[in-house]
């Protein structure tokens, strides 16, 4: 029988990571469902999938997280899930407070974060003084106040699934989150703890942080008074 919440699993190049995500999540916590999204891997990401007998969506070319990600979103439309939550492929996000997003989610609200600064303080990085000047920019042009706008741990209500599925041709980015924000979408955080990369290297190097901090920032504060669906 088909469980109310699908976990969207976008993959590039993590060959070294994969089996022991979707293990844990199939062994532990088998009340979700799952999908890995391949996006165009060029290491045996794709064969691992397939020679275990993963739930897969082999995607041919690489098209990037907001592709990958909305590859999985129409996927959980089509099939019905009420529930949607974006994992990441690398380890760092953890299965057990996939429970407590949802409570939080089921309270009545269209997206919940699964923050790692609801409760305790952002450091003093560069990444983590980008990470507040978007904070801010948010708080600035939705007035409300998102602790961690861009953890990765992100779930969706059936009408956010229907959205990114059939109007948002974008990412699940902070910039995509202010968009919806401002279209009345209702969001919250719910404390959470993440851990480091289990095995290979992020493509989000200290420049390209710094670049992609320098856009969202732009996105938030400009391009999105001018945002229309598709």
């Amino acid at each position: 029988m088909k469980n109310e919440l699908l976990i969207v699993i976008p993959a590039y190049n993590e060959e070294k990571n994969i089996e022991a995500v979707v293990t844990f999540i199939r062994e532990k916590y088998s009340q979700y469902d799952y999908v890995v999204v391949n996006d165009g891997s060029k290491d045996r990401t794709a064969e691992i999938c397939k020679e275990k007998g993963y739930e897969l969506l082999n995607l041919p070319v690489n098209l990037g997280l907001a592709g990958a990600f909305q590859t999985g979103l129409k996927y959980a439309y089509e099939k019905g899930y009420s529930y949607a939550i974006q994992f990441d492929a690398d380890g760092q996000h953890r299965p057990e407070f996939i429970e407590k997003m949802l409570k939080e989610m089921k309270k009545g609200h269209d997206i919940v974060i699964g923050s790692r600064f609801v409760n305790y303080k952002k450091g003093s990085s560069l990444r983590m003084i980008g990470s507040k000047m978007i904070t801010i920019a948010i708080k600035l042009t939705t007035g409300v106040r998102i602790a961690d706008p861009t953890s990765g741990m992100r779930m969706f209500s059936r009408p956010m699934i229907k959205e990114f599925a059939q109007n948002l041709n974008y990412g699940p980015e902070p910039d995509t989150v202010s968009y919806l924000l401002k279209n009345g979408a209702k969001v919250s955080e719910v404390q959470v703890k993440m851990e480091e990369r289990q095995a290979g290297e992020s493509y989000l190097n200290l420049v390209c942080s710094m670049k992609y901090m320098a856009k969202m920032l732009i996105s938030i504060l400009f391009i999105q008074n001018f945002r229309k669906r598709r």
